[in-house]
């Protein structure tokens, strides 16, 4: 009985150690997509939700921080076409 409560305990521990590395990463990539106007600090909102998503254990298929990116944008831009958004363009290996 011991053992069970000792696995989901260490399960647990993992998944939390999991989730504050991701958490950390992604705070690390937003430092090269400042901080700014609406539409720049909403591109960094969903960067956030997106990027996580991807490093998750139920992510569908692993992304490249620069891939997430463009879809971040890709998203923003469907309603806000004129949106110059700034970033590190060398740091997400974006062309």
């Amino acid at each position: 009985m011991h053992q069970i409560y000792t696995d989901r305990y260490i399960k647990s521990i993992k998944m939390a150690t999991k989730l504050i590395e991701m958490r950390e990463e992604v705070k690390e990539e937003l430092k090269y997509i400042p901080k700014g106007n609406l539409m720049q600090n909403e591109l960094r909102m969903f960067y956030w939700s997106d990027r996580m998503r991807s490093l998750g254990k139920k992510a569908k298929s692993k992304k490249t921080k620069g891939e997430v990116l463009m879809e971040s944008l890709e998203s923003l831009k469907k309603d806000h076409p004129d949106f110059e958004p700034e970033y590190d363009k060398n740091f997400f290996k974006i062309k």
